[in-house]
């Protein structure tokens, strides 16, 4: 099993480079380069994230029956395509279908890795969980370093930076292959709808987790044009990331400790989530908007692991990889929802208004979490 964990690990690791060496450049190059306005900037948002919102739970239904590996295998390659075509593209239309196509391949690709990694056992899985999201987070931190180094050193642009993250997603593939060597294809349950609404007996973690998930999409579609917006050059923009990506693994680093106090971490996180929402609505230099990094960084990579864990331990093995698709379908809607919302508040309402807006929303899902601490604590085995 370490041998399967660390190829995993090296998957996430890659994939994270290469989604933080473009993602932040991506808004960036819509507004500049293709002429997109802040509502278009939420549809491109939403394109990415709205197959998220279905695939998930088809792909959960594929874990039981097919080699895990080889379903991580077909994400990577669709998530390759996608990324280098980018580098062609000439319209908002173009790029909404291939962050459509993105939005397909992440669900290829995150709950067949979470598959693989839950049946490394009980006492193990949240930790394994925070580490291979925590290198996933590394790559994401390690993208934008390269980007800025790519940008300026090198003075590429915006388009050969898409084609150089391709290669990048496509390394990927050579551990996958060694997964796919190694896996094996999980037993058939009978799939039921009962198994699905297994994610409506925790409401709290729901609601979270749409918090979660809206705001953390706004900060990866919407985010960077707003800085954008309040003078911030691309390569600065990839150093803010580069902050965000320390706090996260900072933070994934300690997943074990922070377990131990699951329900008082989770509503931290809202906490923290809402403050650096509110400094960015306020902040116009690098170092309001690095606090407020640091702020989310913290906030945005907790929540993954724990609300996971607090469900798998009331799930049995067998039904796992269903539950996990709804799981990870609840993310998608989320997804979607945040940059669609935030790219229309922003065009019709000033830019910096979502973040006040959604500042406002985490406050309320702050005070719902610390009256309902109680759910937010995983059940003992």
């Amino acid at each position: 099993m370490k041998k399967t964990l660390a190829l995993v690990n090296a998957v996430g690791l890659l994939i994270g480079i290469s989604y933080g060496l473009h993602n932040p450049i991506v808004p960036i190059f819509a507004k500049n380069e293709i002429g997109a306005s802040y509502a278009d900037l939420g549809f491109i948002g939403l394109a990415n994230f709205v197959p998220y919102m279905f695939i998930p739970l088809f792909v959960g239904v594929m874990l039981h029956r097919f080699n895990n590996a080889k379903i991580l295998s077909f994400g990577i390659i669709i998530n390759s395509a996608s990324t280098f075509l980018l580098s062609q593209v000439n319209s908002v239309a173009e790029i909404m279908v291939l962050r459509a196509l993105t939005g397909v391949a992440h669900a290829f690709f995150w709950p067949p890795a979470e598959s693989i990694i839950s049946n490394s056992g009980t006492e193990s899985r949240v930790k394994n969980i925070g580490r291979f999201t925590g290198f996933f987070v590394s790559g994401f931190m390690i993208g934008p370093l390269a980007g800025t180094f790519l940008l300026d050193g090198l003075d590429m642009t915006y388009r050969m930076i898409f084609e150089v993250s391709t290669f990048v997603t496509a390394a990927a593939i050579i551990f996958s292959i060694q997964l796919v060597k190694r896996g094996l294809p999980q037993q058939s349950p009978e799939f039921t709808f009962s198994v699905v609404r297994q994610m409506a007996r925790f409401p709290q973690v729901i609601t979270i987790l749409i918090f979660y998930a809206s705001s953390f999409g706004m900060i990866l579609t919407i985010y960077p044009a707003f800085l954008n917006d309040r003078s911030m050059s691309a390569t600065e923009i990839e150093m803010l990331f580069f902050v965000f990506g320390v706090s996260r693994v900072a933070t994934l680093a300690s997943t074990e400790k922070l377990a131990r106090r699951t329900s008082l971490t989770l509503i931290a996180s809202t906490l923290c989530i809402s403050a650096g929402l509110l400094i960015s609505f306020y902040s116009d230099s690098i170092f309001g908007f690095g606090a407020a990094m640091l702020l989310m960084g913290f906030g945005f990579s907790i929540v993954f692991p724990l609300t996971l864990e607090i469900i798998l331990r009331q799930t049995k093995k067998e039904t796992a990889g269903i539950v996990i698709g709804a799981y990870e379908t609840t993310f998608g809607i989320g997804w979607a929802v945040g940059p669609v919302t935030a790219g229309l508040i922003s065009e019709f309402s000033g830019n910096s208004m979502p973040y006040l807006v959604f500042f406002g929303i985490g406050i309320a899902v702050f005070v719902f979490s610390v009256i309902k601490r109680k759910a937010l604590e995983p059940v003992p085995n």
